[in-house]
């Protein structure tokens, strides 16, 4: 579904990404871990189009997608969840919904909003409220709801339990793999890495702006590099 190849990206004369290449197969959860300034966030960034590679290629569903403006990409089926949640914060829980449906019809986005509250109850229960007063949960459910109202083929996902309890970064998680079992192909950027090997397929392991390790999850779990280094031993 996605593939991306030798991409390097630089934030002025720094070199963030280094011939970073990996791929994400349909109906699957591909994470991509590694430390703070690793260059996960900018590795997503990259591919839904708000910043460029100076080399290599993106392809999406067969698709050269390098330099699509990412306006264009949500109609082709990519949508980006940012790290921070980054709702509207002055309009109501169904006005946000419905500016991530903006590309759909009227009667597509009273369908999908119907299923947006079936799976988020919560959000239903907050439809009229301002969403800069929700709770850092309740805010992070929106933002996951309004991504699925442009009903998208590839979800990317970034740092979605940054900032919440522990017990909502368990039913976080929880959402993520009932999305994936119910069709949706997920990329997640997650600095919790034990949670997030528990429920993606594939893994890689970025250092410094390069993957220096790729695996499937389930095998990076019992590796003692990566229990070292990224598990708490």
């Amino acid at each position: 579904m996605l593939e991306v190849s030798n991409i390097n990206v630089y934030y002025g004369s720094i070199h963030a990404i280094k011939d970073v290449s990996f791929e994400v197969r349909q109906g699957e959860i591909v994470t991509l871990i590694g430390a703070n300034g690793a260059g996960k966030s900018t590795i997503l960034k990259t591919v839904s189009g708000l910043l460029r590679s100076k080399t290599g290629r993106i392809n999406f569903l067969g698709n050269d997608i390098t330099s699509t403006d990412a306006f264009k990409l949500t109609k082709m089926g990519l949508t980006h969840v940012p790290e921070g949640r980054k709702i509207f914060q002055q309009l109501t829980v169904r006005e946000n919904l419905d500016m991530g449906g903006y590309i759909k019809t009227k009667e597509d986005n009273s369908r999908m909003r119907g299923e947006v509250y079936k799976r988020f109850p919560r959000v239903e229960e907050r439809k009229s409220q301002i969403a800069g007063t929700l709770s850092g949960g309740e805010q992070q459910m929106l933002s996951l709801g309004r991504a699925l109202m442009s009903v998208p083929k590839l979800i990317m996902m970034d740092e979605p339990s940054m900032g919440l309890a522990p017990v909502l970064v368990q039913q976080i998680f929880a959402i993520i793999k009932e999305l994936n079992e119910s069709g949706a192909t997920i990329l997640l950027v997650e600095q919790n890495a034990r949670m997030a090997l528990s429920i993606a397929h594939r893994c890689y392991v970025l250092e410094t702006g390069r993957v220096t390790m790729s695996a499937n999850a389930e095998e990076l779990l019992d590796n003692d590099e990566v229990k070292k280094a990224y598990l708490g031993g």
